[in-house]
């Protein structure tokens, strides 16, 4: 099991530096330079378009396949780059996990979508799997609502349950961070909620990286937080001072709604 973060940690996990990428002639993001503090839970946040998911699929390498891409600039994970020849990328997306905006279950049961990680891993031991499958799910937020229905299609759960059992799906393999991509975007009041009382309990043991649905959101989990605007970065510092005292007035502007 991953060590429980002591405290809220002063030390990166990501550094990112001097970071450009562009699809083809669109360039999107531009010279970023960002450390992402470890065990805390950091928000990626601005207008629509700005090269915020962008930066969070570049953090485990998921845009490699994609074709007429350039990038430059450097990301370490723990010091070590990431793009540096020889890198296992499977590896790094174990340590790197992600969930998307919309939940995508494996066309499995409750129990086979949580323990499809591992078993592809090459855990084969019952009890393992069995304690592995009830603290991801507990993990999630998911455990009394499912724990009955552990064999029944992951299709038959609710959007909120259904993204819940994504991220317990991540839990599993026990990664170093979890990058989440606006999680909470299709999800009710009450779902929204649930995922974000995970979130709290879960940066206590994880790094945690999110692109948020709302300023409000955004506002009521940072930790730490960044301002993107069109692809390069306005500010970054603490997520109480950034909402409340920005020191950039097109951070104000943003966070006020009197833009984006």
């Amino acid at each position: 099991m991953t060590d429980v973060c002591p405290a809220p940690s002063q030390n990166s996990k990501f550094s990112i530096r001097n970071l450009s990428y562009a699809y083809g002639e669109k360039q999107v993001l531009h010279d970023l330079n960002l450390e992402l503090p470890a065990c805390q839970l950091s928000i990626l946040f601005g207008p629509s378009q700005s090269g915020k998911s962008t930066l969070l699929r570049l953090l485990n390498r998921l845009n490699d396949e994609l074709e007429h891409t350039r990038r430059v600039g450097t990301i370490l994970l723990n010091g070590e780059d990431i793009y540096r020849p020889g890198v296992d990328v499977a590896a790094l997306r174990r340590r790197v996990g992600m969930v998307f905006a919309m939940p995508i279950p494996l066309p499995l049961s409750v129990r086979e979508n949580v323990l499809y990680g591992p078993r592809l891993a090459g855990v084969r031991q019952a009890s393992v799997l069995a304690e592995t499958l009830e603290r991801s799910l507990q993990a999630a937020a998911l455990w009394e609502e499912v724990k009955d229905r552990l064999d029944d299609s992951a299709f038959a759960l609710s959007g909120g349950q259904q993204q819940r059992l994504c991220l317990a799906r991540v839990l599993a393999l026990e990664p170093e961070v979890i990058l989440l991509d606006n999680p909470t975007s299709g999800l009710d009041p009450l779902s929204t909620a649930k995922v974000e009382e995970s979130l709290r309990q879960l940066k206590e043991r994880y790094t945690i990286i999110m692109v948020p649905h709302s300023i409000q959101q955004a506002a009521r989990v940072a930790d730490y937080a960044a301002f993107i605007l069109g692809g390069r970065l306005i500010e970054a510092s603490r997520g109480r001072t950034l909402f409340t005292v920005p020191s950039d007035p097109r951070t104000e502007a943003y966070i006020t709604g009197r833009f984006g």
